[in-house]
């Protein structure tokens, strides 16, 4: 009886972590890209296109889903807007964002492309990319914004 109990409290907490673990978001920017820190309000201008340069220049590719709620839920707090104004909002900036089907493809276009940066899940990660800190803090650390 006290084993099915541990059994379950497992399944239990497993069950209320998974959720969560599926909104964790990463900035990701191509490797030639020397920034290694964005504020949360400067990140919040680049994808709202009011902020088109780097500080080093460069001109801001953003790639972002074609379809991706995390996405869109990680826009919206980061722009305080909501899901609909943020859907309506890429809608009709289609020919300013270059679009992707998948994280793996964020990731390849990102990497091809000087100046861009994107989101993906944290666990698409790989080393063609770089992860960015928003206001000092990185994917898992308590407070990283796009969670």
């Amino acid at each position: 009886m006290k084993n099915y109990r541990f059994v379950l409290l497992g399944a239990l907490l497993m069950s209320s972590a998974a959720p969560c673990l599926a909104h964790h978001m990463a900035v990701v920017v191509n490797k030639n890209n020397k920034i290694q820190n964005v504020s949360s309000a400067h990140l919040s201008k680049m994808f709202k296109l009011e902020t088109r340069k780097w500080p080093t220049g460069e001109d801001v590719v953003l790639v972002l889903h074609k379809s991706s709620e995390d996405e869109v839920n990680t826009l919206a707090r980061l722009n305080k807007m909501t899901a609909a104004e943020v859907r309506s909002f890429l809608a009709g900036h289609r020919d300013s964002i270059r679009i992707a089907d998948s994280d793996a493809d964020v990731i390849e276009l990102v990497a091809a492309t000087p100046g861009a940066i994107g989101f993906v899940a944290e666990r698409s990660i790989n080393d063609r990319v770089s992860v960015v800190r928003v206001d000092g803090k990185l994917p898992l650390e308590a407070g990283y914004l796009p969670h």
